[in-house]
């Protein structure tokens, strides 16, 4: 008989090594990042949180525009990645030249796409400019590559002398210029007479 044992050496340190790799390999597994997120629910692990956030915009040295938001979160890690700006959310539109502001924009809730520099906001959105104008929709979208404002939603444009309302809306970036798509009324007002909300 052979002892095999010494005619194949190796096999015995198989054998001995064998349940060692296994034992040492199986903490090394990895779970798929896919089910992990299917089995709780959570598809971004990539968003910051904060409450209470002020941010100042600004172009070549002077400040563009100043938003204030209760709650913020930034998520980078998605394809098209995004700033939500919630809660008590407030925007101050700087004029260029004078440094002061020209328009505030509210609303409850906001998406800006960082890299198209597209944002839409909704949920009680108001406007007031400069003029005394005001502007109240429920959704408002800004097209950064057209400079513009759109909504398709019913609008209420307040000026000192009448109340407008419509459906669908684009203006400029400083509401200096706006065009209701479809009108469906005016209500002409004396100087300070114009219904509240």
């Amino acid at each position: 008989m052979i002892n095999l044992a010494l005619k194949y050496p190796f096999r015995n340190i198989a054998r001995i090594l064998a349940p060692c790799i296994l034992f040492f390999a199986a903490p090394s597994c990895k779970n798929d990042p896919n089910e992990i997120r299917a089995l709780t629910g959570k598809s971004h692990q990539t968003e910051d949180h904060a409450q209470d956030v002020t941010v100042v915009y600004s172009k070549e040295g002077k400040p563009n525009m100043r938003v204030f938001a209760h709650d913020f979160v930034r998520n980078e890690g998605i394809r098209r990645p995004y700033i939500d700006m919630n809660t008590r959310l407030k925007v101050e539109f700087f004029n260029d030249s004078t440094g002061v502001i020209d328009d505030i924009l509210t609303a409850d809730s906001s998406r800006y796409y960082e890299a198209q520099g597209d944002m839409i906001i909704w949920d009680s959105v108001q406007i007031i400019t400069k003029k005394g104008e005001k502007l109240n929709t429920d959704e408002l979208i800004w097209n950064a590559s057209a400079q513009k404002f759109f909504t398709e939603k019913p609008v209420r444009i307040t000026t000192p002398t009448e109340v407008i309302y419509g459906d669908g809306m684009e203006a400029n970036s400083d509401f200096s210029w706006y065009q209701i798509t479809k009108p469906k009324g005016t209500v002409q007002v004396s100087k300070g007479e114009v219904p509240q909300q």
